[in-house]
């Protein structure tokens, strides 16, 4: 009939009313009871907890590693996205299948995978140990198992802004004498920065909250290969609640600062886009 307005959803005041209500039970409900948990601690004692040397030494690998895993995802990402878009190979849709294969297999099976493989012993240990390259309980071991958990973010991002890609703007392009790559870096990627800049925030994010994967190829080792979420861990163990929970907080605190500053950088994008 001409002229109605059909509305699969309930109205605007029905549905933001259960939006808000899920949001506050499913996530800000747990954060207020962090913050309030870590509130009973002096600020001498949440200070102690939360500014050792060992929680620096877990500060510094969980975000570095995290960050250092997003860029490689971020590289490794557009290039996967542009072959899954751009080409036409045998096994085509088996690779795009195992693009979500991190997301779906439990963390920890992806974590001793790499441990196996990457020991001293390991199908691939045995020629990269001799050579100086430790993969397994090392640094390089958490980043590794960070790119193949957050790869899928970036991959599917990316890959539907590829899909629709107007095509006559890169003939345009051409047909003024632009080269291929004069093509990609003045027309294809800046249509792609907010797609990027999005799907390195999920990497980033997937990254620092990673813990499934991490404890079995970090070996844990304080100063060293500890990410923070394990130390959280250890304190729970030692019963330390309150120490726990700061540390969660500091992780939240940092956390959402980075991602608010990748948003905006994301919103500064699509703005100068258009």
């Amino acid at each position: 009939m001409a002229g109605v307005n059909r509305q699969v959803l309930p109205g605007f005041s029905l549905t933001l009313g259960y939006t808000l209500f899920y949001l506050g039970i499913l996530v800000l409900l747990p954060i207020a009871a962090c913050f309030i948990k870590a509130a009973s601690l002096s600020f001498d004692q949440f200070w102690g907890a939360v500014w050792t040397e060992r929680a620096r030494a877990a500060y510094l690998l969980t975000f570095g590693a995290a960050f250092v895993a997003a860029i490689a995802n971020l590289l490794l990402g557009l290039l996967l996205a542009w072959v899954l878009v751009r080409y036409s190979f045998p096994g085509k849709k088996l690779v795009d299948s195992l693009v979500d294969l991190p997301l779906a297999l439990p963390t920890a099976v992806a974590g001793l995978v790499y441990a196996g493989l990457y020991v001293e012993n390991g199908w691939l240990g045995q020629y990269l140990v001799p050579l100086g390259i430790q993969g397994a309980y090392s640094r390089l071991g958490i980043v590794l198992v960070l790119i193949f958990v957050g790869l899928p973010f970036v991959v599917r991002t990316v890959q539907p802004i590829l899909e629709d890609l107007d095509p006559e703007l890169e003939e345009a392009s051409a047909s003024l004498g632009a080269t291929r790559l004069q093509t990609f870096r003045d027309v294809i990627l800046p249509t792609l920065y907010p797609a990027l800049i999005t799907g390195f925030a999920l990497a980033f994010s997937r990254g620092v909250g990673e813990y499934g994967s991490v404890v079995f190829i970090s070996g844990n080792m304080p100063y060293k290969t500890e990410i923070a979420p394990i130390l959280i861990v250890a304190r729970l163990e030692e019963f330390a609640y309150g120490e726990a929970t700061a540390i969660a907080v500091v992780l939240l605190v940092i956390s959402f600062s980075m991602l608010l500053l990748i948003n905006l950088l994301e919103r500064r994008s699509m703005r100068h886009e258009r």
